[in-house]
C-alpha cells in the first residue's frame, strides 16, 4: 500500500500513516462533514476535515510516560532504517518513545500496535515521516509545540536526514492554543 493511499486508513484505528503535511489524513465518513456555511450563505472548510486531513494536538496528557530526554535516553534512539524487532520488516517502521523498541506498523504485520495493547506504551515515532502519534489519544502530536517531544524527534531527523530540523520559533506559538500567532495585542 502507498503511503498517501493508507494515509486515510491510519486515523481511528490504532496506527496512522505517512505523509509529510502538518496535519494528516483521517477517513471521513465521505458525508464531508466538515463543511460550514457561513455569513451570506460562503461555504467553508473546518480545520481541514472536509479534506480528510486533521491537525496534530498540541498537548497530550500521556507525555509524563514518555523517560525524561537524559543523554543515556537519547543514546538508545536506533537508526531511522531499523528493522521491526519482531519481524524484521525493513519498512513502515515506529520508535516506541516510552522503551526505544522499534515495531512496524499496522500496514504491515501490526506489532507496534500490538506492543500498545500489551504494555500500554502509546507514544511512538515514525521512522517514515517522524511524526509522531498517541495511541491513547488516537491522534498525532505536533512535536513543533510539545517541547517534550522535541529532543527525541530532533535526534531522530539528525540521523535521518544529517541535519538539525527547522523548529518553529516558539515566540510565534500560542503554547496554550497551539495557533500561530504570538500574544495577542492590547489595546
Amino acid at each position: 500500500m502507498s503511503s498517501s493511499s493508507s494515509a486515510a486508513a491510519g486515523a481511528g484505528s490504532g496506527e496512522p500513516s505517512s505523509t509529510s503535511r502538518p496535519g494528516k489524513e483521517r477517513e471521513d465518513g465521505g458525508d464531508g462533514g466538515g463543511r460550514k456555511v457561513g455569513e451570506g450563505g460562503a461555504d467553508f472548510d473546518l480545520a481541514g476535515a472536509a479534506a480528510g486531513w486533521v491537525e496534530a494536538r498540541t498537548s497530550c496528557p500521556h507525555l509524563p510516560a514518555m523517560p525524561a530526554a537524559s543523554a543515556d535516553d537519547l543514546a538508545r534512539v536506533p537508526p531511522p532504517d531499523s528493522p521491526c524487532s519482531r519481524c524484521h520488516h525493513p519498512a513502515e517502521n515506529w520508535l516506541c518513545l516510552i522503551c526505544k523498541d522499534v515495531l512496524c506498523s499496522r500496514f504491515i504485520n501490526k506489532h507496534m500496535l500490538y506492543h500498545y495493547q500489551d504494555t500500554g506504551h502509546c507514544l511512538a515515532l515514525s521512522f517514515s515521516d517522524l511524526s509522531v502519534w498517541c495511541f491513547a489519544c488516537d491522534t498525532y502530536l505536533d512535536v513543533q509545540s510539545i517541547l517534550e517531544l522535541r529532543p527525541v524527534y530532533e535526534v531522530a531527523h539528525l540521523m535521518k536526514f544529517g541535519q538539525r530540523p527547522p523548529f518553529r520559533s516558539l515566540d510565534v506559538l500560542d503554547l496554550s492554543s497551539g495557533q500561530n500567532g504570538g500574544s495577542p495585542s492590547q489595546s
